[in-house]
């Protein structure tokens, strides 16, 4: 059985004006990988998911998830 792992890393990258290219460098991966990360076509190993989320000083609750991340802009808002 395959379990999907959500994540965030394109719009932490977009976010912070950050490459494909750029973030695999500073990761030492190739450049695919990201791609692939953010598509969903490879979940990465623990170390690397800590590695990701170390770089962008986030927990790593806050890239990976095991469950679809709710769509910006669609929960309720307080007055």
């Amino acid at each position: 059985m395959s379990e999907t792992i959500h994540n965030r890393i394109a719009m932490l990258r977009a976010e912070r004006g950050v490459s494909r290219r750029q973030l695999a460098e500073a990761l030492g991966v190739h450049y695919q990988t990201i791609g692939y990360l953010e598509r969903g076509e490879y979940s990465p190993s623990l170390h690397l998911a800590l590695r990701i989320a170390g770089h962008f000083e986030v927990p790593v609750e806050v890239v990976f998830s095991t469950t679809p991340f709710p769509r910006i802009g669609t929960g309720e808002r307080t007055a």
